[in-house]
């Protein structure tokens, strides 16, 4: 490996304040570009590089082309009291995602549920971000996501596209104790953690994407096709497509995410066309009031700690719950930077400078 191949490392502080930046720079206000920043670079943190910078670039293009835009805010089309219609009129996610958690928090705190479907927003980043909030709360929530116009998936038994990633977040909040947080894309693997790959990463999981002929492939071009020198890669312009999790299962699962996120809210179901953008229906339940006195803190502590002691098949390797990998992941980069391939950070000062940045806006990276 080449000084010039070498993984960098960055401190998040440093990393957040270097992406406000590019997106002032692109027009964006400070408020919704350090929202933007933060939300990309906490991804980072928790271990979830493919939803963190690597998409900065894109997001960019698809400002540029007017396919999300900045200053947006969710109009609120239906309130029902304890639910809620809104459309995000393309705006970006990382906005458009607080006002809508907020949103179900208040309606919760005042009917002991609620629901939000949101739609036509822009990329909305790794949802277990809005469920880490609703935890942060008190409130347990469920949320169901969508990415129209994003082919990306091959349904099972498919050797072509047809839904999206659909990812899925569940928050149960643990008082006593670590959250319960579930997050994941019902494909086998994130569509960004093929784009770290093609940036430098590591190679895809095996067995998570098939090639034009429906054969299994750990070429991250079957996704993306040949990307120019200079251009942004487009997940949509390969032959192949990733592949659903867990077989008929997670297939069912992201079809009943495209259903309930997509053809519910409004935003529309995944498909070829412009785009892409999510669609989001969320559910809040506050747990205070459907505890009637049995104790509902103290049995998902209990139950976390009794789920943890068991037995590890390697010793090396406890057993975690969902939530404990993006803990040890942020303990860990919050201290010692965030790393970062080093073609993922030549396209983040590219796409800095294509935004009239000049190299003192530019942070100086260590090397890994």
């Amino acid at each position: 490996m080449t000084p010039n191949d070498q993984p960098v490392v960055l401190p998040a502080a440093d990393l957040v304040g270097f992406i406000t930046r590019v997106f002032e720079a692109a027009g964006a206000s400070n408020r919704e570009a350090h929202a933007i920043a933060d939300n990309l670079v906490g991804a980072n943190l928790a271990g979830h590089d493919s939803h963190g910078i690597v998409r900065v670039p894109r997001y960019l293009k698809a400002a540029a082309s007017g396919q999300i835009h900045f200053g947006r805010s969710p109009e609120t089309l239906i309130d029902g009291g304890a639910f809620a219609l809104l459309d995000g009129h393309f705006g970006f996610g990382q906005v458009l995602g607080i006002d809508a958690v907020r949103s179900g928090v208040e309606r919760a705190r005042d009917h002991g549920v609620s629901l939000i479907a949101l739609r036509h927003a822009g990329h909305l980043g790794r949802i277990g971000h809005w469920a880490e909030l609703a935890c942060a709360e008190g409130l347990t929530s469920i949320h169901f996501a969508n990415v129209a116009k994003s082919m990306l998936v091959a349904p099972f038994g498919a050797a072509e596209r047809r839904i999206s990633t659909a990812p899925v977040a569940i928050g149960i909040p643990n008082p006593d104790g670590d959250d319960f947080l579930l997050d994941f894309a019902t494909s086998r693997v994130a569509e960004g953690k093929v784009l770290v790959s093609l940036k430098g990463g590591k190679a895809p999981p095996p067995g998570s994407l098939i090639d034009a002929n429906g054969q299994p492939t750990e070429d991250a071009e079957a996704l993306y096709g040949p990307t120019p020198p200079g251009a942004v890669p487009d997940p949509r312009a390969g032959p192949g497509a990733l592949v659903a999790m867990g077989d008929h299962k997670g297939s069912g699962l992201a079809l009943a995410c495209e259903l309930l996120a997509g053809a519910l809210t409004g935003s529309g179901t995944t498909g070829p066309g412009e785009g892409p953008y999510n669609g989001m229906m969320s559910i809040y339940l506050d747990p205070d009031r459907i505890d009637d006195g049995h104790g509902f803190a103290g049995a998902v502590g209990a139950y976390v700690d009794f789920v943890r002691s068991a037995r590890p098949a390697d010793p090396e390797r406890p057993v975690m719950i969902p939530g404990d990998p993006e803990r040890a992941a942020r303990k860990s980069r919050t201290v010692n930077g965030v790393p970062l391939p080093r073609a993922t950070w030549d396209s983040l000062t590219e796409a800095a400078r294509s935004v009239g940045l000049d190299a003192g806006a530019i942070p100086s990276p260590g090397v890994s």
